[in-house]
């Protein structure tokens, strides 16, 4: 195939990716290849993607891997890397860290490794191709994720664009937090967008999330006009939206934008907390109880009662 000059231009536009994941079966519709993308306006307690939410590379330590070589401690021109005597093998300073990335070259172990890689338009969409066979079988496809692809506009653009071009079907995991450019230019693009919708009331949304919930809600009134296909999902997490009434406001207002007919409820769960451990981080919610499958189906009969359309888990 024959690319234009402005095509092979577009192609070359980077973005910075954390994750391609093979053949998932719960990010839309058929057998997906999910490209992951760093940066994320939000902050939820509960996410399972930490790594996703600073668009920089970031230094993650995995404990378990470590064969104790110590070559990150000589290597490192910071000094922010010691050798540990109690519990971890390794102490790192997230203050000196600047993430160079110099210790990763040397962990063969794997125990030290870079988050975020960037590539181009071409070299992802190459490696996506790869599943083209799987995706005609299944009718599956492209999920672009994150972090919130929103964030890398032009990138995603672009990936959606070349995915189209190739063939290919396409869906977006998404937080609807991003401006109106994005919106509408992006969302034509898309034959499937799975939308979060968190919690209807601000304050709340605001202390589970770090960002007010004013701008998706108004977005999320603009992509149900100009979608194909979209999908809201609701993450149900204790104390912050697990009960009939939060569920309920949330159903009436997707009712009211007329162009949807379905919701997924999400349980919680606490796949990725070792991932905060990784980072450096603290896990917040670690106390959390997943919801219980009779609280989960009285949940779900208040979205039915809207007339709407409901499942439990990703399909």
């Amino acid at each position: 195939m024959i690319l234009s000059r402005e095509q092979n231009k577009q192609c070359n536009i980077t973005g910075r990716v954390f994750n391609i994941q093979k053949f998932s079966v719960n990010d839309g519709p058929g057998i997906r290849t999910i490209v992951f993308l760093k940066g994320c306006p939000l902050r939820c307690k509960w996410c399972s993607n930490p790594e996703s939410q600073n668009k920089e590379f970031q230094l993650m330590y995995n404990n378990q891997n470590c064969i104790e070589c110590y070559k990150c401690v000589q290597t490192c021109g910071k000094c922010a890397i010691e050798k540990n005597n109690s519990g971890k093998k390794l102490k790192i300073n997230r203050n000196i860290c600047d993430d160079c990335g110099k210790c990763v070259e040397k962990c063969y172990s794997e125990a030290l490794v870079m988050s975020g890689k960037n590539m181009t338009v071409e070299e992802v969409i190459k490696e996506v191709k790869k599943d083209s066979a799987q995706f005609r079988r299944s009718k599956g496809g492209l999920t672009i994720s994150g972090g919130e692809p929103l964030m890398q506009e032009e990138f995603t653009k672009q990936l959606l664009i070349e995915a189209k071009r190739n063939g290919i079907n396409t869906a977006i995991e998404t937080t609807g937090y991003g401006n109106e450019k994005s919106i509408e230019e992006i969302i034509p693009l898309i034959d499937v967008i799975l939308l979060d919708i968190k919690n209807l009331n601000s304050e709340k949304h605001k202390k589970f999330t770090g960002v007010d919930n004013k701008i998706i809600l108004e977005n999320t009134k603009r992509i149900a006009e100009l979608a194909k296909e979209l999908i809201i999902r609701v993450p149900v997490i204790q104390g912050f939206n697990a009960d009939k009434k939060s569920i309920r406001e949330i159903a009436k207002f997707v009712r009211s934008l007329e162009t949807i007919d379905e919701i997924h409820l999400l349980p919680y769960h606490k796949m990725g907390v070792n991932k905060y451990e990784c980072l450096g981080r603290d896990y917040e919610l670690l106390d959390l109880e997943t919801p219980s499958e009779k609280l989960m189906d009285d949940l779900r009969e208040e979205v039915l009662k809207e007339g709407l359309m409901c499942n439990i888990g990703a399909v």
